[in-house]
């Protein structure tokens, strides 16, 4: 059985999440899914002009695990442009440095902070299937839940 995957630290997440090519519809494009850890790695890499090693101990991942999350959003990014593709940033497993955030259950629906002990489980359900929420329910526009 493969061990659980760890949360990647992110500095902040990016000021904006979709990029499309101009004058053609995002519903009438192919859409590819660039995680906020891949985003993280691009900007420490490449905007920010980082060493792996340093960009690695940023995120609180290895070495190796920090060149794997590069090369993957490398690679998406580049079929992306090269194909007239939608770029969607979001998602993945990851904390924010100041700590701030919220994971809601798929399951049953429920939210919980980012300072719990165990991010893993569902404190109502016991599900492991939660998400990253970047905004807490009462603060989304346009959910009516």
């Amino acid at each position: 059985m493969p061990r659980r995957k760890r949360h990647r630290l992110v500095t902040r997440e990016p000021p904006v999440s979709v990029y499309k090519p101009a004058g053609i519809p995002a519903k009438e494009l192919e859409e590819i899914l660039i995680t906020i850890d891949e985003f993280e790695a691009i900007r420490l890499a490449d905007f920010e002009g980082m060493s792996q090693r340093d960009a690695s101990t940023t995120m609180q991942v290895s070495q190796p695990t920090f060149n794997r999350i590069l090369s993957s959003a490398r690679s998406k990014i580049a079929k992306g442009i090269v194909q007239g593709f939608v770029l969607r940033i979001e998602g993945g497993r990851y904390v924010l440095a100041d700590g701030s955030g919220l994971l809601e259950c798929l399951d049953c629906g429920a939210s919980m902070d980012m300072n719990a002990e165990d991010k893993s489980t569902c404190k109502t359900c016991g599900s492991k299937r939660l998400r990253w929420l970047r905004w807490d329910k009462s603060k989304r526009q346009g959910d009516d839940k």
